[in-house]
Parts: C-alpha cells; structure tokens; sequence
C-alpha cells in the first residue's frame, strides 16, 4: 500500500504588509532593495486575535470547499505549528471539534518549523502504510509575525504569516515515495524564541542593539542570518544527495525542485550551487514571504495551479530545512 497527496489548499490571513509600508518605518531601506535581495514585496500578517488555531481551521475550511472531501472523511488530524494556541491543550485537538471531524479521530501537535511539511508527509505516510488511517489532514500553521520586534527590518522583510491544509490518503493524484530526513540539534540558539517556555518562563526585558542596529532580545525572534545561511550551503547538497540515493533516482531524472522558500538570494545561491537549472527550480514567494512550515505546500499548490507540475507525469523533489537545525528532504510521483 502506498500514500498519496490527495489535495492542497492554503490560507492567508488579510492583513498586507507592502515593502512600502515597512520602507515608512525603515526609511534608509528601499522597496527595490527589499525585493531584489529577499524577493519578497508583500507578506500577509495575522490579526491581532488571529491564532495559528485559527489559521489552521480557516485553511482546512477553504480545503473542505475545493474538494469533494468533507470532515467526516478524517480521522486523523496534524498540526505542525511553533506559535500554538495554548501550552496545553494539543491544538489538534480544538481544531478537530471546530472543524466537526469524528470523535473517532486521531489529533496530534508537532513543533517543527522550516522541516516541518515533510516530517508531516514522513509521519502521514506511515500512519496511512501501517492501516492507521485512511485520510490524514495534515495542517501547517505559523505566527512567527508576533514572535518578531516592530524595529527588526531583516525579519519583518522576511516571514509572513499562513496555514495550509493538505491531505495525504490511499490515492491521491501525487504519490509519496522515500525521505531523507537529519537534525543538528547544536544550531538550535541560532533561531530561537528564548523566553516564554519553562527553560526561560518569564520575559527578560534584556532589548539590545547589534552592531547593524537590528534588535536583539530574549522576548523576540531571534536569527543569526549568516550561520543559518552557511549551514544551509553545506547542509542542503547533502540533503538533496541523500533523498535521490534514498529513492534511487539520478538528479536529472527530477522534473522539478521545490524548496523551502526561505528568501530569494539563498535559493538561488543553493540551486547554482547544486547545478539544477533554473527551469526546473520553482520559486513563490514574491505576494506571501517565508511562511516557514507552509513554503512547500504553498508552493505546491501554486506549481499545479499554474501547470508547472504535469499531473500525468512528474517527479518532485521537495526540501525542508531551517530552525532546529532540521531538514528533510522527499520526493512525489505525479
């Protein structure tokens, strides 16, 4: 028995930052530059209000309403989220009450960011191969905007907020075949949310400035952009090598390569780096920015929409990598 992708829809929420409007707040940055450099020129921002929780069921919701699936077809639910509504209870589990899906169900939260999806497809797969279940909603939702300090341009330039929502089943119109997946634990500071959890429970006040006069502070997002940066140069070849070797598939025989979408200058860095030609590297980013776990299936979703993926014939080969560190790496047959 395999396990297949059986659909894909996404969320945004309806607040728009423009490069505009943070060059109001940045004026020794330009619009141009912003989008040249990141390749982003708007990000969709959660509401105040607006919960991953919330995202998630809305995402689920929009899935529900393009396809011919309906909740009661469930019965199992997946969040991947780092921003979750609660310490406790497990998220999957509001969201399976607010969405009606059987109390015969599976719910689980995971906390994987950049990786996330495919550890999600990994984790799908085995509950659909081992007779677990038969249709897993595999949902992926972040709110790292309420992570990042209002006078931190780089980050705010960089990550949107969005949900998606995608099932994985018996059959589908994409098959999921073998992963390679890794974890280096020792990067876990260089993009990290210190306090708030039990390690560090209350806020430390401890705002500095570096020496580019970005802030830095325990209370928010924190990113070390170039240590990121070099790991995932050394890191991402590797990944791509280890997911070919474990599907037994030459480079050449991948249709199209769908990455993370962390920022426009690494992925292009990454593609001439690994040889792919940019015809066969696919990039969505531009109106939605670096939506962490949703990249891929956003991407995904938009590959079909706008028939860069040949339904009928289409080998894939998606990569995840980022905050952790953790990476992962898979591929689908259309």
């Amino acid at each position: 028995m395999g396990a297949f992708i059986k659909w894909i829809s996404y969320y945004l929420p309806e607040k728009v930052i423009t490069n505009h409007d943070l060059v109001k707040d940045f004026p020794e940055w330009s619009a141009e530059k912003v989008a040249t450099k990141i390749g982003v020129s708007e990000r969709h921002i959660a509401a105040e209000n607006e919960t991953a929780g919330d995202m998630a069921v809305k995402a689920a919701q929009r899935l529900f309403a393009e396809s011919s699936l309906k909740p009661d077809d469930i019965d199992f639910v997946m969040l991947c989220t780092q921003s979750p509504d609660y310490f406790l209870p497990t998220t999957a589990c509001i969201i399976q009450d607010k969405l009606g899906i059987p109390v015969r169900s599976g719910a689980m939260d995971f906390n994987l960011g950049c990786s996330g999806f495919v550890y999600g497809l990994a984790i799908a797969k085995g509950l659909i191969t081992g007779n677990i279940a038969k249709n897993v909603l595999l949902l992926t939702s972040e709110t790292y905007s309420k992570y990042i300090h209002p006078l931190d341009k780089s980050n705010r330039a960089i990550f949107g907020d969005a949900a998606a929502a995608t099932i994985i089943s018996e059959d589908g119109f994409a098959e999921i075949l073998n992963f390679s997946l890794g974890t280096d634990g020792s990067g876990a500071d260089k993009l990290i949310v210190q306090s708030g959890g039990h390690r560090i429970p209350k806020s430390k006040n401890d705002l500095s400035f570096d020496e580019s006069n970005n802030p830095v502070s325990s209370d928010n997002l924190y990113m070390d952009g170039t240590e990121i940066f070099n790991f995932t140069l050394e890191m991402v070849p590797e990944l791509v090598k280890g997911t070919l070797s474990a599907n037994s598939i030459d480079k050449d025989e991948i249709d199209l390569f769908v990455f993370h979408q962390a920022n426009k200058y690494m992925l292009n860095f990454l593609r001439r780096k690994i040889l792919i030609p940019e015809t066969k590297f696919y990039y969505f980013m531009e109106k939605v920015g670096n939506t962490v776990s949703s990249t891929i299936p956003i991407a995904l979703c938009e590959a079909i929409r706008d028939k860069t993926i040949d339904l009928s014939h289409s080998k894939v080969l998606i990569a995840g990598f980022g905050v952790g560190y953790s990476y992962a790496g898979g591929i689908l047959k259309f």
